[in-house]
């Protein structure tokens, strides 16, 4: 199975969504997907973003926030023809308390999709750092059991743990994920925010987050697996350029 490479771009405005859409497939040819993070402090939901972007890649991937998805509405993303993947996830609390929620699982918004859309291919995700790992699988398969046709992994930041992660889910499409993390502010977020446990020779320059990216880069080609890079604060240029060439799916 040959894998694919997916960048991941925040909306921040339509302007300049474009813009990183098409910076990214001049510096790196052989991405073949863009996934959009719906975030509810941004003017542009995941799946306009992913209207807009259609023809910018192969395949654009919005994700869909389980508990944003209103029961007595279409779902998210239906009235868009092109529209082919989407990924759902649980879904953070909203910032603002006045923002209607459901309590809805994403099991149970996949098995939504899966009803009501058949023609969509619905991925989920997979984090091993906010539970246990028994924890996790056991939710994993859960979200296998409602139709994902694969996962999308919290970014990784040590060999260790994806060795781990890449055993735990030999048999899955999975997406491993990427994300530079610069110096102490960028490492503090994502200890605060995702409940990561970075390894204690952990390094934040811009090298070797770099350098351990071709690394996984290199590994999911040759495994025929997606990976995805997540550019978070970070010139986009800077990272991206070094890793040009380096995933190269087996043909």
């Amino acid at each position: 199975m040959n894998g694919r490479l997916a960048v991941e771009l925040v909306p921040r405005s339509r302007e300049g969504l474009l813009a990183d859409a098409a910076l990214v497939r001049g510096i790196l040819p052989e991405m073949s997907v863009i996934n959009v993070p719906d975030l509810l402090r941004l003017p542009i939901r995941s799946w306009e973003a992913a209207a807009l972007l259609e023809g910018r890649a192969g395949s654009v991937i919005p994700h869909i926030r389980a508990v944003d998805v209103d029961p007595e509405r279409p779902l998210h993303g239906a009235d868009d023809p092109a529209l082919r993947e989407v990924l759902v996830i649980s879904g953070d609390p909203p910032p603002d308390p006045t923002h209607r929620t459901w309590p809805q699982s994403s099991a149970e918004i996949i098995a939504r999709y899966r009803r009501e859309l058949p023609h969509l291919t619905v991925y989920a995700a997979f984090d091993p750092y906010r539970r246990s790992p028994r924890e996790e699988l056991e939710e994993i398969a859960r979200k296998r059991d409602a139709g994902a046709a694969g996962f999308f992994t919290q970014p990784l930041f040590d060999r260790r743990m994806l060795d781990l992660c890449m055993n735990w889910l030999h048999d899955d499409t999975v997406f491993w994920g990427l994300s530079p993390v610069i110096g102490p502010k960028s490492r503090t977020y994502w200890e605060r925010v995702n409940r990561i446990v970075f390894p204690r020779d952990f390094d934040p320059s811009l090298e070797a987050n770099i350098a351990f990216a071709a690394e996984v880069l290199t590994l999911a080609a040759e495994r025929g697996d997606s990976a995805y890079l997540m550019p978070l604060r970070v010139d986009l240029a800077a990272y991206l350029t070094p890793l040009k060439g380096i995933y190269r799916s087996p043909a």
